[in-house]
């Protein structure tokens, strides 16, 4: 699928931007060079450098990218991989996967798309990127017919976890799924451990969970430990049924023009 390029205002600046998704090679290398510069160059993580400077695994020849560009530069300012129910079919799983067991999600399959990797760069954090990406992915959503969207969210651990463990209490109160939704981590991160022994702090809610939280999506139990990442991951659940109406109706207004 090709979307049309669409320009958008930025918050920030007169910049505009245009949406489609990659159909080159060399397109999804410039998506793996951001994320590359993003989640590992910029968070230190030194034991995931490589001379070739792409941050990429075996999903990413399956998936479609999303790329938001500056129309002015042309240069790649934002990205969201998307995996469809055929493509994970194909591999033979979804990434979430790795982290968690799927299994009581099993009858959702056949209209399940995932996201992941979602990526900006520092420099156009100013809200018309994620918002362009996010039309795109309920454009993805329609074409795919897909019903449901998952995707792992992480949380840093450079604080020691004690973020991770407030963030996840809280939205345990408010946003956790119905048991029949629920998945169960394959490396658990010790959140109870780390609250009975720390005062925890006044929570810090990352961009990306506050937006699928302002969504209607839910959170399907404890969060997973991803230590190539240094990060915890809850695994999220956005049944589409449930997009807050101002925002589906926003999003799928952005979708039809693509």
């Amino acid at each position: 699928m090709r979307l049309q390029s669409t320009p958008a205002e930025s918050t920030a600046s007169s910049s505009r931007f245009a949406l489609s998704i990659a159909s080159t090679a060399e397109e999804v290398r410039e998506v793996q060079r951001l994320r590359y510069q993003v989640f590992i160059e910029s968070a230190g993580l030194t034991s995931l450098v490589n001379a070739e400077r792409l941050d990429r695994d075996a999903f990413d020849d399956y998936c479609d990218h999303l790329i938001v560009r500056d129309s002015n530069t042309l240069k790649v300012v934002g990205t969201y991989r998307v995996l469809s129910p055929h493509a994970a079919r194909r591999v033979g799983r979804y990434y979430s996967e790795q982290e968690f067991d799927l299994s009581r999600l099993d009858n959702l399959r056949s209209g399940m798309a995932e996201a992941g990797r979602a990526c900006i760069d520092p420099d156009y954090r100013s809200g018309a990127v994620i918002m362009l990406l996010w039309a795109g992915l309920a454009a993805y959503m329609k074409k795919e017919n897909c019903d449901y969207l998952i995707g792992c969210a992480s949380i840093s651990l450079a604080d020691g976890g004690q973020n991770a463990a407030a963030l996840y209490y809280e939205l345990a109160d408010a946003n956790l799924a119905p048991p029949e939704y629920h998945v169960r981590p394959r490396l658990p991160f010790p959140i109870d451990e780390i609250a009975s022994h720390q005062q925890l702090p006044q929570v810090h809610v990352p961009p990306l969970i506050r937006g699928y939280m302002r969504g209607g999506a839910w959170v399907c139990g404890e969060p997973a430990w991803d230590p190539d990442f240094n990060c915890a991951d809850l695994f999220l659940l956005l049944p589409l049924a449930r997009l807050d109406g101002r925002l589906a109706r926003h999003y799928f207004k952005e979708a039809q023009s693509q």
